[in-house]
């Protein structure tokens, strides 16, 4: 077993799971618990300027090196929608289709991985290699370069964020401490896929006000929340939903619901890549609550809207030589290069918006993220460290 696929194998047995439902920062305290492996592990290998922030829970280092520095970073919490506690990787040797957990009919993606060395969890726990396998390919190359100082490459900044699965990622990250003007997020996919569009997102809160009454006696007087919030759903454009579109197409996707006769809630993420489609999407709620408490009665629906995050693609515009580099990276390790729009969004999207830094979004090997379905490709994990070492190696 090789040091990188050690290391994402300790580091995935960490429980980093964050929460949407905390008002903390970072959101569970067992983030921490990687942070601080992370900071000695740096500091152990001979990083410069290792820093622990302990109140928010991020990690950052300076490796040195020429010129000014290309920044790394990727994100130690794994995503609420499954189970992180007690993860445990196992290792699928020369992939033949038949394990019982990976099977090619329900993901397609498995045949191009035939033969490979695979690593999945037991089938109990999502795998967290969204984001792990990108902290662990980033603390070896930095491991790479602090072990053979004679190869020339550019200074590098590495952060590791928190909370970044629930949208709270860059939240209280420091530009002065991390030092890089440009940077890569290491937390992608499939291997030589580089992406720097992202989704506009937004997430909208619906509460439902009802009217509780003794059933015997209702007409004309309950007012079911519950019912009002499936109401409500139901005039939500079905047709676009995550599980009915692919590409640049947007989405509305019902994330929660709740509710009892008294009152009910639904929360919304909006996405779509296009920012007056992205606007449109947002009316189309507002209009839905307008209409239903035209019928219910004023103050039967409350809207709470807030965006989230932009389409870091206007940013990306004027620093097209970080896709180029990576292009350049990837074909030199025998990778053929593309990009795709990111159905999702990074830390990076943020950086570009609130803080000028370019951030485009490097592959990692991970696939199936945010389930017990999700695994990691070894040979795509060991060949994004050598792209990660090539990108830093351009001066």
């Amino acid at each position: 077993m090789t040091p990188l696929i050690e290391r994402f194998i300790r580091y995935a047995e960490i429980e980093t799971t964050s929460s949407g439902t905390s008002d903390t920062s970072p959101s569970t305290a067992c983030q921490h618990d990687l942070a601080v492996l992370l900071a000695r592990e740096l500091e152990e290998m001979g990083a410069q300027e290792v820093f622990y922030d302990r109140e928010h829970c991020y990690v950052y280092a300076q490796i040195p090196g020429e010129g000014d520095p290309i920044g790394f970073i990727s994100h130690m919490d794994t995503s609420p929608a499954a189970s992180g506690k007690n993860v445990r990787p196992r290792i699928i040797r020369s992939y033949d289709g038949s394990d019982d957990l990976l099977r090619t009919e329900d993901f397609p993606e498995l045949l191009s991985h035939l033969g490979e060395d695979l690593i999945a969890s037991d089938g109990t726990t999502l795998l967290g290699a969204d984001d792990k396998a990108g902290i662990a390919e980033i603390m070896e190359l930095a491991r790479y370069y602090l072990t053979h100082p004679e190869i020339p490459h550019r200074a590098i900044s590495i952060c590791f964020t928190s909370d970044e699965e629930i949208g709270r990622g860059t939240a209280y990250f420091d530009p002065a401490v991390f030092r890089a003007r440009e940077a890569y997020t290491v937390d992608g996919g499939k291997l030589g896929v580089f992406e720097y569009e992202c989704f506009n997102a937004a997430w909208a809160r619906i509460t439902v006000h009802g009217r509780s009454v003794h059933p015997g006696s209702a007409k004309g007087l309950m007012k079911n929340a519950a019912s009002m919030a499936v109401a409500f759903d139901g005039m939500v454009p079905a047709a676009e939903r995550p599980e009915f579109t692919e590409g640049r197409e947007g989405f509305y996707m019902l994330e929660h619901i709740r509710g009892t006769i008294e009152e009910a809630e639904l929360l919304y993420i909006v996405r779509d890549h296009d920012r007056a489609l992205f606007e449109e999407r947002k009316e189309t709620l507002r209009h839905i609550t307008d209409f239903l408490n035209s019928q219910y009665g004023p103050g039967s629906f409350t809207l709470e809207m807030e965006d989230s995050y932009h389409n870091m693609a206007d940013t990306m515009a004027n620093h097209m030589d970080l896709i180029e580099k990576a292009y350049a990276a990837s074909s030199a390790a025998g990778v053929i290069p593309s990009s795709e729009p990111v159905r999702g969004g990074t830390d990076g999207a943020r950086l570009a918006e609130v803080y000028g830094i370019p951030c485009p979004n490097l592959c990692t090997g991970g696939y199936n993220y945010h389930g017990r379905y999700e695994y990691a490709s070894i040979p795509e994990m060991e060949k994004s460290l050598e792209i990660l070492i090539r990108i830093a190696g351009m001066l």
